[in-house]
């Protein structure tokens, strides 16, 4: 039984003409997509103004800690039904636009309550317990599920309704009868559920494009109406979005449907500047209509591709470069590594890469950013590199919804699940100036930690799963491997930076929150063959100035050797242990090199080449203009560079 309180009454008498308003409709679940989703609402008058109502759903799970409470509220102020006394409340896709939108996946499927009450979205906070106290109208629901009885008791209801009651849960909803019960059919949103009532005239528009525009480009957009308009019927429309202005488009704007017709067309011109603004998305909006039109559809996007994308001096993990991007470690970073061995080496990597005093924890929705940074393409400043597929993808094209597919996400090389931290950082992002000081216990850090962490084709994603590397996963059929020495040093990273994670021999089980992850004879190889080049270089640079940490592996691959390999138990001295890093002055590039190389950072000198047993295969002079020629079967080899008395060595892969 409904309670009005003395407030209520004295709020009714401030409405001349009251008349009640109730849920008419409501269609809670379109299955996997969550996009079509709404609650209608009828009034027993036309244009009945909703000004001091709010629209409150609730959970229906008794066993819950949230249940039989609000979890979302809308204040529906400002909002009037229309001639037929109906007003849609939805999601973007809802066809015709409903009045107010609401995010997709917010309508929990059931059973669960909807109810319209008297007051604002401030009186129903997330976690209000339901109530008659001020209700107007309330429907409970559900998907093939047992009666919310107790949250039906709160609200006064005896009733629960099913909107998969004909087995059409993805194309059917729950319909208010004359009779004040509720039926399941298909879907009636911004009608009268019986068909009756005054015919409003829909309009739609149909842009001659299914999602991408390229800078210069030109695209038809048609408008059509439901019906032949009885009279000129003139509208208008922009393009919307962050940075687009008129200025970035030409076309006429301004329509006019002559009587008696239903369609008219135009074309807009995406003007071709000299700017690098990235890929922007747009949106089609329309301006104001006249009485007794509607909009089918509103709000359609799309992206301009800007076509003046830059490319870095830098190469692709799969036309590497070598020594052109430089690592920026602060001066005195690694020194206190000198001369140590065994744990106290991999203690003292720990007391650099997890100092509670320096290093930061970002959050998980910062990684997408960062990401857009640390693996820009180097071809395509508009794009991210995606990893195991070796492949640029535009930066827009990050997946925010369910579906994966031509979409980019956030690949963890230590698997959440496997790695324990599932329940680890927020999802909203805050910026690089936002952060947590974190440790080596601190788990739930490498959730969101960039070290170990790639962009990824959204499917292939899926398809790696919690899968160990080497044994069991190499990548999708075709690739060349140019990722696998960049996993194979965020593993290492991952296994020093956080007490617990360790990489094993073998193919351990993908079991959740084991902590292990293998192959390390794999990855020890991986180290070798794919050895890091200035993409992975640039990465390190990027996370490091988000994170105040850097992965040393990056910094000196055969460091590696001294912590899981074959020189454990030696000592590391970075200029005497490792002669890739001995100077940073003097790179071959490529590296791996086909049938020729260059020599960075010398003017001329000479280069000796020796295989790993020692012997000299080759000798040639060097200059800044002249490539060395080689003829060498695939494998490592050492070059021996001599310049201005001074000798440095450095590893060599022909392949």
């Amino acid at each position: 039984m409904k309670r009005i309180t003395l407030g209520l009454l004295a709020l009714l008498c401030h409405f001349s003409g009251f008349s009640q308003v109730f849920i008419n409709e409501l269609d809670c679940d379109t299955p996997s997509v969550d996009d079509k989703e709404f609650v209608e609402l009828k009034s027993n008058v036309p244009n009945f103004p909703l000004d001091g109502y709010v629209l409150v759903f609730f959970n229906g799970s008794a066993s819950s800690s949230t249940g039989l409470r609000s979890y979302y509220a809308i204040d529906l102020d400002g909002l009037s039904t229309d001639i037929n006394g109906i007003v849609v409340i939805g999601n973007e896709l809802v066809s015709p636009v409903p009045a107010r939108v609401f995010s997709n996946n917010i309508v929990q499927n059931g059973p669960d309550a909807v109810a319209i009450y008297l007051g604002n979205a401030s009186d129903f906070p997330d976690q209000t317990l339901a109530t008659t106290d001020n209700l107007i109208s309330a429907l409970a629901y559900g998907t093939s599920d047992p009666d919310a009885t107790e949250l039906m008791d709160l609200l006064g209801l005896s009733v629960q309704y099913d909107e998969n009651a004909n087995n059409q849960v993805a194309t059917e909803s729950v319909q208010r009868k004359a009779d004040g019960t509720y039926e399941t059919k298909a879907p009636t949103p911004g009608m009268n559920n019986d068909g009756s009532g005054t015919a409003l005239v829909s309009v739609q528009m149909t842009p001659g494009f299914t999602y991408e525009v390229s800078e210069g480009a030109s695209f038809g957009i048609t408008f059509t109406t439901s019906l032949p308009v009885s009279s000129p019927f003139t509208f208008s429309f922009s393009l919307v979005g962050a940075g687009i202005t008129p200025a970035d488009y030409s076309g006429v704007v301004s329509l006019t449907i002559p009587s008696g017709s239903t369609t008219v067309s135009t074309t807009i011109a995406i003007l071709d500047d000299s700017l690098d603004e990235g890929d922007e998305t747009f949106r089609i909006r329309f301006g104001a209509l006249s009485t007794g039109y509607i909009r089918a559809n509103d709000n359609v996007s799309g992206i301009i591709i800007d076509n003046d994308w830059t490319a870095a001096a830098y190469g692709t993990p799969l036309d590497p470069t070598y020594g052109m991007v430089t690592a920026n470690i602060p001066a005195g970073y690694y020194d206190s590594l000198e001369g140590k061995s065994g744990g106290e080496l991999r203690q003292a990597i720990q007391d650099i890469i997890s100092n509670p005093a320096v290093v930061r924890a970002q959050n998980y929705g910062d990684i997408q950013y960062m990401l857009q940074q640390a693996d820009q393409n180097p071809a395509n400043s508009n794009q991210v590199w995606l990893m195991y597929v070796e492949q640029g993808r535009g930066k827009y094209k990050f997946q925010s919804t369910a579906s994966n597919t031509g979409s980019w996400n956030r690949e963890h090389v230590f698997p959440v699940s496997r790695g324990g931290y599932t329940d680890g950082t927020s999802s909203q992002a805050d910026g690089i100036d936002n952060w947590l000081p974190t440790g080596p216990d601190d788990i739930s850090a490498a959730h969101a930690d960039g070290h170990h962490i790639r962009s990824e084709d959204g499917p292939e994603n899926s398809s790696r799963n919690n899968r160990d590397y080497g044994l069991d996963y190499n990548g999708p059929s075709g690739n060349q491997g140019s990722w696998k020495g960049d996993v194979a040093r965020a593993l290492f990273y991952m296994g020093v930076r956080y007490n617990g994670l360790n990489l094993v021999n073998g193919n351990p089980s993908d079991t959740s929150g084991n902590k292990v992850m293998g192959d390390l004879a794999s990855l020890l190889s991986w180290n070798t063959t794919d050895p890091a080049d200035d993409f992975e270089m640039q990465h390190n640079n990027v996370v490091h100035q988000w994170q105040s940490n850097r992965n040393p592996f990056v910094d000196y691959p055969l460091l590696a050797e001294y912590v899981y390999g074959s020189h454990q138990g030696d000592a590391w001295f970075a200029n005497l242990s490792n002669p890739d890093s001995a100077s940073q002055r003097v790179s071959l590039y490529p590296n791996p090199a086909g049938n020729e190389f260059w020599v960075s950072g010398i003017v001329s000198g000479n280069v000796e080449i020796f295989s790993l047993s020692g012997v000299k295969v080759a000798k040639a002079e060097v200059s800044q203009s002249r490539p060395v020629r080689l003829d060498l079967p695939t494998g490592m080899y050492i070059a021996r560079i001599s310049s201005d008395a001074k000798t440095q060595s450095v590893k060599l892969i022909v392949r």
